[in-house]
């Protein structure tokens, strides 16, 4: 019998070790490669809109952003950003903006406005000579592109007497290049950029390669448990986790007396009184067990993944799902109208978001 028992363990020791050695053997294996840059910039070309000019160069460039942010470079990822960009320029490095001279000169004179600036001196202080030689009224009218306007602004801010008076350090052109992303997005993940930079990062933003590596950023640089890529569409045009916090607030919407607007805002951060959104999870501060200073932190990782995992969200979901009977969702278009003085008609934010994801979808049957 102890014959036996001795075979039986000896066996199993064998058998460990067969095991063992066939797992080591596995992990030495050879991983499957990535694409290489040339094969992901000749898919890159392939998906590209017929519209496209200069397909290497849109293609190299996107490439470089995908590569420098280790992002997949999948084919629905790729036409995740061919899409953005189709919608935002239109495979224009530089896009047009009919009328933005126009724009530009209106908001001046409401900025002066609110400043009390009489209309006057903004007068005189454009009919100064800029570094151009022109003045800086002549250079506003011919502007056709952000890039000009924004290049305008700067030198008006830096020269003009009235400059600082009316915009401080703050250009008013804000977002721009290809993907039309923001100036203050690309000023905080500067860090990461892949190209030698003469200018400034806002400078940057409006050639080709840095919108395209920002937009890529803005668009695909943050983790999400989303389950259509629309959704990121419509966090690109509202801002991160907006499609997130916008189903948040839907869920509130079935336990709380007020009517929340669906803009994916959790926190009014340009006041120190809370939002009316916070101002709802607070009235249900018993039922959750929790008080206002927990609810406040919790509401204030809104634009973070992490908010998923705090008691708030949880709970919320859950009272609003015993209500509803159902599950309900994580993420929906958020209920924002698109305000711009170069949107000429009524646009919302999931209007973008479906627009585009039109786009993927094209791009997607042409792989």
């Amino acid at each position: 019998m102890a014959d036996k028992t001795l075979k039986v363990r000896a066996s199993r020791r064998t058998g460990l070790a067969l095991t063992l050695l066939a797992l080591a053997a596995c992990s030495h294996q050879p991983q499957p490669a990535g694409p290489t840059p040339e094969q992901t910039r000749a898919d890159i070309e392939r998906l590209l809109p017929p519209s496209a000019s200069d397909r290497r160069g849109w293609a190299a460039d996107i490439q470089v952003a995908f590569e420098a942010q280790a992002l997949k470079p999948s084919t629905e990822n790729l036409c995740a950003v061919i899409a953005v960009i189709e919608q935002e320029s239109n495979f224009q490095a530089d896009p047009q903006v009919p009328g933005l001279g126009r724009i530009a000169r209106q908001e001046i004179d409401r900025r002066a406005a609110r400043l009390h600036v009489p209309g006057f001196v903004v007068d005189a202080a454009l009919s100064l000579d800029s570094p151009t030689g022109k003045t800086y009224a002549q250079r506003i009218a011919s502007v056709r592109t952000e890039r000009e306007l924004s290049a305008v602004f700067d030198d008006f801010i830096g020269m003009a007497p009235l400059g600082q008076q009316l915009f401080g350090t703050f250009n008013p052109v804000h977002t721009g290049g290809p993907m039309q992303v923001a100036v203050a997005f690309a000023e905080q993940h500067s860090r990461a950029y892949p190209y030698a930079r003469d200018g400034t990062v806002r400078q940057e933003v409006f050639s080709r390669q840095g919108g395209v590596f920002y937009g890529t950023a803005h668009l695909l640089g943050y983790p999400t448990h989303y389950p259509q890529l629309v959704y990121r569409f419509a966090d690109y045009n509202a801002g991160h986790y907006a499609s997130r916090n916008a189903a948040f607030q839907a869920a509130l919407n079935r336990l709380v007396k007020t009517r929340l607007a669906l803009d994916g805002d959790l926190v009014d951060y340009a006041s120190s009184a809370a939002g009316q959104t916070e101002l709802a999870v607070r009235s249900l501060g018993s039922r959750l067990n929790m008080s206002d200073a927990q609810i406040h932190d919790a509401l204030t990782q809104g634009e973070q993944l992490s908010f998923e995992d705090t008691e708030v969200y949880r709970r919320v979901f859950a009272l609003a799902e015993q209500v509803a009977g159902r599950p309900l969702p994580r993420a929906i278009l958020p209920g924002i109208t698109l305000e711009s003085p170069k949107i000429t008609r009524h646009l919302t934010t999931a209007w973008f978001a479906q627009r585009v994801d039109e786009r993927r979808v094209r791009c997607m049957a042409r792989s």
